[in-house]
């Protein structure tokens, strides 16, 4: 199995491919979960449906590159949707998220569904955005996604001492000058970004467990920022590997879902054990008898 990782051209895009997107989608999705915003990263990611199959509209062909265009921006729509309406409107955000969440997402199934009636076979495999399809990884796709993914992470990188404020109290970052506004669209769009490198891989119904299990299970061992998001990076990375890895064993198991299920996994183990916060610790240090004085 290792020997095919190295050596393998497709398990070695598809590996390579499921690390980088566990990376980016890690580190980014930190901040989200931080800032109690997990479920903005699910939105989003059906939000893309639609901008995928336009982009296919537009585009006549299933370029990747096009098609991560037109799932950006329609991520980047639906998140400025959903800010709109939680300032404008009575609404609150799981209103404002579940809203658009269901029209963006019902949309692209109607126009996947009428674009699959066209008597060509041009739109074959749209489908597999859905639930991702991380077998048909080449190395342009690979390419593309470092091109998109690891500027991305170099803006966090410049914006670390801005973004950490803003994740950790917007008021206090409000009150010394900071641009709150500007800096929460920043992460939004680092969000969507960590997003569509990931829609070929595990899709856009699963794409949301990448953005918060990795930044969960770093959470359960550490108290500390730059620990949490390095090691949210190395559990996507890890999950995305030993995916590619157990779906390469058997026929007809996909890489993305076994991705999610690693992760999911890695999460479970974080709460059960980590030190501090470990569920089981926790039982071990209250089962201890009370020692009178």
């Amino acid at each position: 199995m290792f020997n095919d990782l190295f050596f393998d051209y497709t398990l070695r895009t598809v590996a390579l491919g499921s690390a980088l997107l566990g990376v980016v989608s890690g580190m980014i999705g930190a901040f989200a979960v931080l800032r109690r915003q997990s479920l903005l990263g699910d939105a989003m990611s059906h939000a893309a449906l639609p901008g995928i199959v336009l982009a296919f509209i537009v585009a006549g062909s299933k370029e990747p590159m096009a098609l991560m265009i037109g799932a950006a921006f329609a991520c980047w729509i639906g998140a400025m949707f959903v800010m709109s309406i939680v300032r404008t409107t009575r609404l609150k955000s799981d209103s404002a998220l579940g809203l658009i969440l269901a029209t963006f997402f019902g949309a692209g199934l109607v126009l996947l569904t009428w674009v699959q009636k066209w008597p060509t076979a041009a739109q074959a495999g749209l489908d597999k955005y859905l639930f991702g399809q991380a077998a048909t990884l080449l190395e342009r796709d690979v390419i593309a996604m470092a091109v998109i993914g690891l500027p991305a992470l170099l803006i966090l990188a410049l914006c670390w001492k801005e973004c950490a404020i803003l994740a950790f109290d917007p008021d206090f970052a409000s009150s010394i000058g900071l641009p709150v506004r500007i800096l929460d669209v920043l992460l939004t769009s680092l969000l969507v970004v960590a997003i569509i490198i990931g829609l070929q891989t595990v899709g856009a119904v699963l794409m949301s467990a990448m953005i918060v299990a990795p930044a969960a299970a770093a959470r359960q061992w550490t108290d500390r920022l730059g620990v949490m998001v390095a090691l949210s990076g190395i559990f996507g990375a890890t999950a995305g590997v030993a995916g590619a890895l157990l779906s390469s064993t058997a026929a007809r198991l996909p890489t993305g879902p076994m991705i999610v299920v690693c992760i999911s996994g890695l999460t479970l183990v974080s709460l059960l054990l980590a030190p501090q916060r470990g569920l089981v610790w926790a039982w071990v240090r209250n089962a201890r008898p009370v020692t009178p004085s």
